[in-house]
């Protein structure tokens, strides 16, 4: 069955959300140990655009099925794996871009929903943690997507988020600036 990507991401219920994340199975990459390796020419940029001998791929369903089978080790090195084979791809910074948010819900009863570059929603909580690190002196935030890969939130989505977590932490006095979203806290400062 073809995956249709999700209207925009403002339009669609917490719930809804939550359906199409449930519905979208996505391959035991976890469970495949091929004994053919090799290297797939492939890198993502730190823009979330994909390259394939260094052109673009430009057809979003191809980055969507390439992405549905992407894995991390444990030694922090990125492959797409198959059944057959497991090819080495390159990652510049992270292999996703968070590229749009929604939020439901006040303080702890908020709930933070993204929507990836390849059309992938998360749902930030205790299994999809929002970690902030440092680069230049300026903060980098990441989003948890599923099995040690992460998701670049982008700068206007960050934006959004700080513009959230300042208003909370107005109303309702805070000693630490962040949000919550599906129980859990996730601090704007000081996690790195």
């Amino acid at each position: 069955m073809p995956y249709d990507p999700p209207p925009e991401i403002a339009s669609l219920s917490i719930t809804k959300i939550g359906e199409l994340i449930e519905a979208r199975k996505l391959p035991p990459v976890e469970s495949w140990n091929p004994e053919r390796t090799g290297d797939s020419k492939m890198r993502i940029n730190s823009d979330g655009s994909w390259m394939h001998e260094g052109a673009p791929i430009t057809r979003q369903a191809m980055v969507r099925a390439f992405s549905s089978i992407l894995r991390r080790d444990a030694k922090g090195g990125y492959f797409l794996v198959t059944p057959y084979e497991k090819l080495r791809i390159e990652v510049a910074d992270t292999p996703f871009i968070a590229v749009d948010v929604t939020s439901q819900g006040e303080g702890a009863d908020r709930i933070l929903a993204f929507r990836l570059n390849t059309d992938d929603l998360v749902v930030a909580g205790p299994d999809n943690a929002i970690t902030i690190s440092e680069e230049n002196d300026e903060p980098v935030p990441y989003l948890h997507v599923r099995s040690g890969l992460n998701a670049r939130i982008s700068r206007a989505v960050f934006y959004e988020l700080a513009d959230m977590a300042i208003s909370e932490h107005e109303n309702e006095d805070n000693e630490i600036i962040g949000l919550w979203s599906s129980g859990a806290f996730f601090a704007f400062e000081g996690n790195a």
